[in-house]
């Protein structure tokens, strides 16, 4: 990792490490065992690791001043000046080696983002933890503080509650000293997600006080909040839930007066609590990721669909522009100066206006993704959608017909539905392309279909829909063509229904695709 993803360590940071780290150890530790406090949350290596990560070696003498610090004070161990020096050291350079590996691997930030990235978070953290802690432990045994009978009895407790200290304290550590992550949760707390933090209460309430902890009946309830919340809010949801069960756990020992050995079982249960909670949580936010990127990729299809049907807009203005210039030369070159000049020159005004309110819509729908409503003919609408394939259809030998079409208007976008008139014509020209040049039909038709509404029908000679491909024919990113992206159709029906209507393909032997759309009155309050 770059030096530069290194935070300089300001003499506030330094003070917050230490006092951050005492006021952890002292709030964490409960039960005195062969001169070691026993806890089943051991919260202030994950601050150490933290420190050590964002900061990288100019964290190392205050978390080493800190480790002495919460040796002398808060264990209250008599140790001589030379091993407490050396085993602060010991344990400052193992997180620091730990914290340099959860910097390469995973960045500056030193924690997941995504399932690969927990996977690889619990393997360096558990596995850096316990080398520190077996080798703290053989500095004691070596050092004559503990004898090996009395290691072995204290060195499992210790290791898992750190293991389990870093595993639960280091994400909700990592959100607060982040100013994004202490927004996040803020607003857990304090909004309509708050309501897990009831739940989470009543939960452990339930369990410490209904069940027989001795026993564990009901302490798989506590699972219920953790999953709540990261199903609902993500990863945050799920480390703030667990931190405050770890809490809650804490507090229960100290008030109920748990021996070590059901704190042990305790860490076991609240550990797999924890990781099957990130799980989730990562799940869920992988998802929304997943759906945020979707949606703009349609964003942008659609805005590719909408590009292709203003360029045909344009094209005509265009040519009528090149058209009139033309003639405008002539006449100067005639030396016209009088009304026929003139009435050239507002033709020229006329397309160069209409030239510039396409491209206003497509700057409006690429800002806003607005639309713009207006009364349309649906005679108008589909001659002209059938106009501009009637050059394609005599290169490449389509009879290309419109049949009668009943005299009534839509409330509609125009763009849009030249979008959707524009897909299933080219799917259309396309499925007639596998044909002899003799049976190559595209039919546009349309007729009433029940009060206020009107039914389009593009019907071609192709080979038709079959009942498989009905089935996924406007399901995103699902094509039957070499090139396609499979977002024409999608894109095409969610146009129809935003304007209250329906699209739909029919299994044939002929290609079938029906647009159903509301007609005058009925499209305005449709909507």
């Amino acid at each position: 990792m770059p030096r530069s993803a290194i935070r300089p360590l300001g003499w506030r940071d330094a003070f917050l490490l230490v006092f951050g780290y005492l006021a952890l150890d002292w709030a964490s530790h409960i039960h005195f065992l062969h001169g070691l406090d026993v806890t089943p949350w051991s919260p202030a290596p994950a601050l150490g690791l933290l420190f050590l990560v964002r900061h990288g070696k100019q964290a190392a003498p205050p978390l080493a001043l800190a480790i002495l610090a919460a040796d002398a004070w808060t264990r209250e161990l008599a140790l001589p000046g030379l091993l407490a020096v050396g085993l602060a050291l010991q344990l400052t350079a193992g997180y620091w080696l730990t914290a340099h590996i959860l910097r390469l691997r995973l960045g500056s930030k030193g924690f997941f983002v995504d399932r690969r990235g927990l996977i690889d978070w619990v393997t360096i953290a558990v596995v850096g933890t316990l080398l520190n802690g077996l080798l703290f432990f053989a500095g004691l045994t070596l050092g004559g503080y503990l004898s090996q009978a009395a290691a072995s009895e204290a060195l499992l407790p210790h290791l898992l509650g750190d293991v389990v200290g870093v595993l639960i304290s280091m994400p909700l550590l990592a959100m607060l000293l982040d100013a994004r992550g202490r927004a996040r949760l803020r607003r857990l707390l304090i909004g309509r997600e708050s309501l897990s933090l009831l739940t989470t209460g009543g939960a452990l309430a339930f369990t410490f006080v209904a069940g027989e902890m001795t026993e564990f009946k009901y302490f798989p309830v506590l699972f219920l909040p953790i999953a709540w919340a990261a199903a609902r809010q993500g990863l945050a949801g799920a480390v703030l839930t667990v931190g405050l069960t770890q809490v809650g756990i804490v507090l229960a020992s100290r008030l109920l007066g748990f021996s070590w050995f059901i704190q042990f079982e305790l860490e076991v249960l609240v550990l797999v609590l924890a990781l099957a909670g990130y799980f989730i949580g990562i799940v869920v936010d992988e998802k929304q990721r997943l759906s945020a990127e979707l949606q703009q990729t349609l964003r942008l299809a659609a805005a590719g669909e909408m590009a292709g049907a203003l360029s045909h807009e344009l094209h005509q203005p265009l040519t009528a522009l090149l058209a009139y210039t033309r003639a405008c030369q002539q006449l100067l070159a005639q030396g016209e100066s009088g009304q026929r000049l003139f009435d050239v020159i507002d033709r020229v005004v006329a397309e160069s206006q209409r030239a510039a309110d396409v491209v206003s819509r497509l700057r409006d729908f690429f800002r806003t993704g607005t639309t713009q409503l207006e009364r349309i003919e649906l005679r108008e609408l589909l001659a002209s959608a059938v106009a501009r394939f009637l050059t394609q259809a005599r290169q490449q030998g389509v009879e290309l017909r419109l049949l009668a079409t009943p005299a009534c208007a839509l409330w509609a976008d125009r763009l849009q539905l030249e979008v959707v008139l524009r897909n299933l014509l080219a799917n259309a020209f396309e499925a007639t392309a596998e044909r002899p040049l003799a049976v190559r039909q595209v039919r546009v038709s349309a007729e009433h279909d029940g009060a206020g509404r009107v039914c389009i029908t593009v019907e071609d000679s192709g080979p038709g829909v079959s009942e498989e491909m009905v089935e996924h024919l406007f399901e995103a990113f699902h094509s039957s063509k070499a090139s396609g992206l499979g977002l024409g159709l999608a894109i095409s029906r969610a146009i129809v229904e935003a304007h209250g209507g329906s699209l739909w393909a029919e299994v044939s032997e002929r290609g079938l695709f029906r647009l159903l759309l509301p007609v005058e009155e009925a499209s305005a309050h449709a909507i």
